[in-house]
């Protein structure tokens, strides 16, 4: 006997979505059927979604994204529960949730196959998973995983799109979290002045970093950096001069933690630079773009007892535990810039997302 799901707002039989039908075209708005929610799944109303500064280099193909076309983009949202299936037990009609955008395989708990819902896939595992979820959250609803829809609690309905800074936050609170940051350590975010990278410094700093050590080139970002968190963020100007000297001697004391969240534009030569500039038995995490093989001293890395390691995307409860630092206003989301564009509006919104300030801005659609 079947066992009903559990509607809760009413069902829709279709949904206005923007759908990227090839790559070199951007997303146009489409009636589309909406989703059949079935057993382990959640269908939210879409509030928030935010839209990445490099989606327009995605919809070009610059990207070469894991994506099954045609398919609806959008990674992340914030929403509001609709209908859950019958083995959801806390979740009801009309909760606040953040949808997690990384999907996971549940058949092997320890090699789990993963799409970025809609953005990427890893490998042939994850192209399989777009075939239930690959549409993402440009779209009335998504459907997603039951223990992707993350609870928020209240939520001023004016605040979604700064609370979708979270899925920007998510990427180097994940980076921390394999680095086992403790508080009182001191941690290097290469990359700081980017969009990544700045929210990786808000994110050490909220959780419990005693300071940030921040490099790059451009000096008034640097000097922003400072002027939002104070003494507690040391940036350093790379000159391609002892950089990792310098480096080491702006911090307070030894340097714990390098996370390294570069572009692909960055090379490999400011990795390095940063890397190098871990103390003995430090840990380095690599989680930027960067396409380049990676040469660090094999007896360096032997002889001081360096942890490396790469990762990519967040644990799966890692959004539970941000949302928690946000709510205790460790995590200050008010930080945020949000601009916001109707769906019928993307062309727009992906345009300004690429020319926007990168730090701490965001650019946000509303379904």
């Amino acid at each position: 006997m079947a066992v009903p799901v559990r509607p809760t707002i009413g069902v829709m039989n279709e949904m206005t979505a923007a759908v990227l039908e090839e790559f070199g075209k951007l997303p146009a708005l489409h009636t589309i059927p909406a989703p059949e929610l079935g057993t382990g799944e959640v269908l939210v109303d879409v509030v928030a979604a935010p839209v990445l500064p490099y989606a327009a280099e995605v919809f070009r193909g610059e990207r070469n994204s894991l994506l099954t076309l045609p398919v609806v983009p959008g990674t992340g949202a914030i929403g509001r529960v609709r209908a859950t299936g019958p083995d959801a037990t806390r979740l009801t009609a009309g909760d606040w949730v953040l949808c997690d955008p990384a999907i996971r395989s549940r058949d092997d708990a320890l090699n789990p196959d993963i799409t970025l819902q809609g953005l990427t896939a890893r490998g042939d595992g994850g192209l399989l998973l777009q075939r239930r979820f690959g549409h993402g959250a440009f779209a009335e609803q998504l459907l997603v995983p039951t223990e992707n829809a993350i609870p928020l609690g209240r939520l001023d309905p004016a605040e979604a799109g700064r609370w979708s800074a979270l899925t920007v936050c998510l990427v180097p609170y994940g980076g921390l979290l394999a680095a086992d940051l403790r508080a009182g350590e001191t941690v290097l975010v290469s990359g700081a002045t980017g969009h990544f990278g700045s929210a990786a410094v808000a994110v050490a700093l909220a959780m419990g970093a005693a300071c940030v050590v921040a490099p790059g080139r451009d000096e008034a970002a640097l000097a922003d950096l400072e002027r939002r968190f104070g003494a507690r963020v040391r940036p350093v100007r790379l000159t391609g001069d002892d950089d990792t000297g310098r480096l080491r001697r702006a911090a307070p004391g030894p340097i714990d933690v390098v996370l390294d969240l570069l572009p692909p534009s960055a090379g490999t030569a400011p990795v390095r630079t940063a890397a190098m500039a871990v103390r003995e038995q430090g840990r380095i995490v690599l989680m930027g773009g960067v396409g380049e093989d990676l040469a660090l001293p094999y007896r360096w890395l032997m002889r001081n007892g360096i942890t490396l390691r790469g990762q990519w995307l967040c644990p799966r409860t890692a959004p539970a535990s941000l949302i928690a630092l946000a709510r205790a206003g460790l995590l200050d989301l008010g930080g945020f810039t949000v601009t916001e564009f109707p769906l019928a509006d993307l062309a727009d919104a992906v345009g300004h997302a690429a020319t926007a300030p990168r730090r701490f801005a965001l650019t946000v659609v509303r379904p």
